[in-house]
């Protein structure tokens, strides 16, 4: 099911995102409409996650494969071209979401089913209606210049509540 249209996350925006997600070393993160595959190659990369990306344009999951295929990051990187409705997200210790609120919203019963304690949800300029955020970032992409101004909400499963 097509939720939200294809926006890259700029870079530092990613970077900061998996930061504030505090993404370890051997942790498993998700990417849900992972697109060009930009966030799963950092968070392997700069972060040492195993990364999972679920795309389900077809053209954005074969670019995304070619390029970490041509990096060498295909043992650490997996893409998978389907519905992210349709695909198990139990082993997700991160997940990263760039979707609508709207979206956030559809995809939010299957969160709340699927993702066990301790994991956290890092989700760029759209928050999940209903869950308080453990954390909000107001991050400014260019200092200098003031903007592009970004919110970044931070979502973490604990114990004796959902969110």
């Amino acid at each position: 099911m097509f939720v939200a249209p294809y926006v890259s996350t700029p870079l530092p925006v990613v970077r900061r995102m998996l930061t504030l997600a505090e993404l370890k070393k051997g942790e498993t993160f998700y990417d849900l409409g992972s697109g060009d595959g930009r966030t799963l190659i950092m968070a392997v990369q700069e972060f040492g996650a195993q990364a999972i990306g679920i795309e389900l344009r077809e053209d954005l999951a074969k670019r995304a494969s070619t390029t970490i295929l041509e990096m060498g990051l295909d043992s650490q990187i997996k893409i998978v071209q389907d519905d992210f409705f349709k695909v198990d997200l139990s082993s997700a210790d991160v997940l990263f979401l760039y979707l609508t609120t709207s979206a956030n919203d559809k995809v939010k019963p299957k969160l709340e089913q699927e993702l066990r304690l301790g994991a956290r949800v890092v989700s760029h300029d759209y928050e999940i209606l209903g869950w308080t955020p453990f954390k909000v970032d107001n991050f400014c992409e260019n200092p200098r210049l003031g903007y592009p101004s970004h919110t970044i909400y931070l979502y973490e499963r604990s114990m004796g509540c959902l969110w």
